[in-house]
Parts: structure tokens; sequence; C-alpha cells
């Protein structure tokens, strides 16, 4: 069976099916409009309700003028230089493009773009549908946050819990109570450091607000505290005050502050780059010789947190009057690794 070419359109057949082409275009719920890339400045010569409707303008407003009336402020010039050369290239394409209403509010506009050639391949229009998909956006940037928070969620409990590792493996005792004591301790640091955390978004801390949280518990005037504005990073924070918190019970119990004229300074300085710092810790016992005891857990976990999660160094120095720390943190500390 053969089939036989189409019958040629009578005048009046294309005359009908124009007619209901341009009734199509008019009653579609789909915003589309018709340019003339013939005329000067590529002008639209057909825009239908839809259209009219997404964008606030009426016909007069449209008809005749390029489609960059719909650009603003916030439209992306790179999106805008991309419209122009696909245009140029006379070929099919897709894109999102921050577009303006006349009433000035936003939407993203994912616009389709086809030219219309004759028979002989010359361009005669370009026909353009628009999707308002402002809504979709939101979900997507919706969901993309929610992802980013999940993430910094799980990095942040990576982080606490890789503290808490370390205070559990660190701490030391032949009896019970008092190994379940210091980790009680040492937890309760951790919590004021979280809490301060907390307080401040989990942003940058300023280092003397980490150091008064810990000295403070002590309300001890033989304490002296001073250094200039350093901030650190949301990350250094609980791994310092943990240390803070290990020096200050070493103090207390075997070191100047045993004694009833020791004194305990405690300084600063931040280094170069930025988020660095130096800290010093001096003991000093006036009356009595400061006891020199060999490195305990407390000060194995000192350096397993400064040296291993902060990535730092610590130094201690006897003298005979007392004890020098000196503790130095990097900056950068942008995701420290847990303690080894």
């Amino acid at each position: 069976m053969h089939s036989r070419p189409p019958p040629a359109a009578s005048p009046q057949g294309l005359a009908d099916r124009l007619e209901l082409a341009a009734i199509a275009l008019d009653r579609t719920r789909m915003p589309m409009a018709v340019t003339d890339p013939r005329q000067p400045d590529n002008p639209i010569v057909l825009a239908n309700q839809a259209f009219l409707d997404l964008t606030g303008y009426s016909a007069e407003e449209v008809v005749g003028r390029n489609c960059r009336f719909l650009q603003g402020e916030g439209t992306s010039p790179a999106v805008v230089a991309e419209i122009r050369a696909r245009i140029a290239e006379e070929r099919d394409f897709t894109i999102e493009v921050l577009n303006y209403r006349k009433d000035g509010t936003g939407f993203w506009n994912q616009l389709h773009v086809s030219p219309i050639h004759d028979d002989d391949g010359k361009l005669l229009y370009f026909f353009a549908s628009q999707d308002d998909v402002t809504e979709f956006r939101k979900v997507q940037t919706l969901e993309a946050t929610e992802h980013r928070l999940l993430k910094e969620v799980d990095h942040r409990a990576r982080n606490v819990l890789a503290v808490v590792n370390g205070i559990v493996r660190l701490s030391r005792s032949d009896n019970a109570n008092l190994y379940a004591a210091a980790i009680q301790q040492r937890v309760q640091a951790l919590a004021s450091a979280h809490t301060l955390l907390a307080d401040r978004g989990w942003q940058e801390v300023e280092l003397e607000q980490i150091v008064r949280q810990q000295l403070d518990l002590l309300a001890s005037d033989r304490i002296t505290v001073a250094g200039p504005e350093v901030r650190v990073s949301a990350f250094v924070v609980q791994p310092l005050a943990l240390v803070i918190h290990e020096l200050l019970v070493n103090a207390t119990m075997h070191g100047a502050l045993a004694g009833p004229d020791g004194t305990l300074a405690v300084r600063w300085r931040g280094l170069e780059q930025y988020g660095g710092f130096e800290l010093t810790w001096e003991e000093a016992a006036l009356s009595t010789r400061p006891e020199i005891r060999p490195p305990g857990f407390g000060t194995m976990m000192m350096r397993g947190m400064i040296e291993k999660q902060l990535r730092g160094h610590v130094e201690r120095a006897w003298t005979d009057t007392g004890l020098t720390v000196t503790i130095t943190v990097p900056s950068g500390l942008e995701n420290p690794s847990p303690p080894a």
C-alpha cells in the first residue's frame, strides 16, 4: 500500500489553521511571546494573556519592546549575555533568569526559546515560553539550606564526641569515685564552652571569654587575666576550654594556687596570622616551693587537645617560683582533627 502526499492546503484551510493557532496561543495557560528579529532590537510582536498576567503589563506596554524590560537589579549579567549568545546562534535553548514584574516583584523565569525559520531556512521569529519557577527555587534553596545545616550539625557533633572520647580515654584513676568525678568535671567544662558557643551562634569567640569562663569559677583575686582582643574559630573553643580547666585543676591541687599566697597570671597575644594566638599560663608560689610533678593524665590530655586536635604546641617550664605553660595555636582551624 502506497501512501499519497497530503493534499495542498487551500487558502481557506491555511487561514483556519492560522486562526486556530492564534486562539490556542492566546488561551493557553503557559505565558508565551513572539519576537521579530527582522525588526530593529528584536521586539515583541505577540504576547498572550498568560504572559500579561505573569508580568503585570498590558499588551500596549509590551508589544514593540525588547524583552529586556523584564530585567532588573538582581538579574545576572552573565545570564543575560548567555541569552544573547544563544539567540545569535538561532538555536533552541532553555535558561533560568531572574525577571521582574511591572510592580517590581521578582520571579524566576524558566525561559524556553525556539527560532522559527521559513522553508528556505531564513529566520522569521523567536517563539518564547515562560514558566514561573519561583516556588520551586524556594524549595530547592530550602532543601540546600537544610542539607548544609545537617552537615554542620553532624560536624559539630563529631567534634564534641571527639573531645569527649579524649576525656574518657585520657582520664585515669584506680578509684572509681575519683574517676567519675574527674569525668564529670571535664564534661561540665565542655558543656560550659558549648553554652558559650550557642550564645554566640557558633561563630568566632573572643579568647578572653573562653579564659574567663573557666577561671571565674574560682573567683579568686590572686588570678589576673590580660591580653588584646583575639577572636578564635568556633572549633577551638571546646578543646581550649578543657585545657584551661585542666591547668586550673592542677594549679589548685598541686600548683601555685594550692598555697596561701600563690598567684596565677594568664596573658596572650595574637599571632600575625588571623585567628592564631599564644597563651601564657604563669604560676608563682611566693612562700612555698611549688611541687614539680611528672606529667600526669591531665598533662597528657592537655597535650592531646593542643597538639593533636588543634594542631598547636605546648611547652611547660619550671622556675624557682612556679610553672609557666606556653600554648601556641595556629590560625585557620576550620576542621580540627580528633584527638589521636
